[in-house]
């Protein structure tokens, strides 16, 4: 399959998209031999010599991990202060992979890492609608009111943040377990949410990226995602996508179990029509 140029050139690692298209346009890449100054030449990887300065450009296996982070690393490729990298967890010949969004330092579980840009991009990007799956160990006792302003949405540094569904797993006088959903991955955006509601997040563990579980993968561990487990996220990214131009088809809605508050669920001890004060 044919790609552009400046897009094989940024899959080799020799630069960026935007650098590359200034390589090409300065003259500096040779495709069989022959100078390509034009933007939006085409080459197929498989079969077409792509040269740099006369330096050999090789289209880079493309890699996609699911990780265990573990509590105390930095999702990151540098640090100024030399503390542990998620990429520290992988094998020397990989260390050319990022990680796909974030989970802060102090928080654990399942983290996606690649090389590959359109499959971050489809990850991250909040058009696709990619939803992640938490467990927040919280301090207190969490009971339904708060689970329902989860998903109503509270304000936090000047953002409305939100879960998708909120589920009270346990609860007691010292301890909360809450599963929540998201479908955006905004900056400690779970224990922002807490916060704004007076609890504070003891343990913070990512279950779930789309329909790929964190499952029994123990912690600083990794794997490579299968193609079928790659094919169920393509379908998923595809599904949460805007339709194209001119399309009239809907997405299909999603069903919630019965037990879970969603942002549109009426809340606990009320009626549908009731009014909801002070939200």
């Amino acid at each position: 399959m044919n790609v552009r140029l400046q897009k094989f050139l940024a899959d080799a690692g020799v630069a960026s998209r935007r650098a590359s298209e200034a390589l090409i346009t300065a003259g500096h890449v040779q495709v069989n031999g022959v100078p390509v100054c034009q933007l939006g030449s085409k080459v197929d990887p498989a079969t077409d010599r792509v040269t740099v300065d006369g330096q050999p450009a090789r289209a880079r296996r493309k890699l996609h991990l699911a990780l265990h982070k573990p509590r105390g690393f930095i999702c990151s490729k540098h640090d100024e202060a030399a503390r542990d990298l998620v990429t520290d967890l992988l094998p020397a010949e990989w260390r050319d992979v990022y990680p796909v969004g974030r989970l802060d330092r102090d928080s654990e579980g399942l983290l996606f890492l690649t090389n590959d840009g359109d499959f971050c991009l489809r990850m991250t990007h909040p058009r696709y609608g990619v939803r992640k799956r938490y467990l927040a160990t919280v301090i207190g006792k969490v009971e339904a009111p708060v689970a329902h302003r989860l998903t109503r949405g509270v304000e936090s540094e000047g953002e409305t943040l939100r879960a998708s569904t909120a589920r009270i797993r346990s609860a007691n006088a010292s301890h909360s377990v809450v599963e929540l959903e998201l479908a955006e991955g905004r900056n400690r955006e779970v224990r922002r949410m807490f916060e704004a509601l007076g609890f504070t997040v003891d343990r913070l563990v990512r279950t779930q990226i789309g329909p790929i579980k964190l499952g029994e993968l123990p912690a600083g561990r990794w794997r490579v995602l299968s193609a079928a487990e790659l094919r169920s996220l393509q379908q998923r990214a595809d599904a949460g996508s805007p339709p194209a131009p001119g399309s009239t088809a809907r997405p299909r809605p999603r069903r919630r179990p019965a037990a879970t508050w969603s942002r549109r669920s009426t809340p606990p001890g009320r009626t549908a029509g009731a009014r909801t004060r002070g939200h």
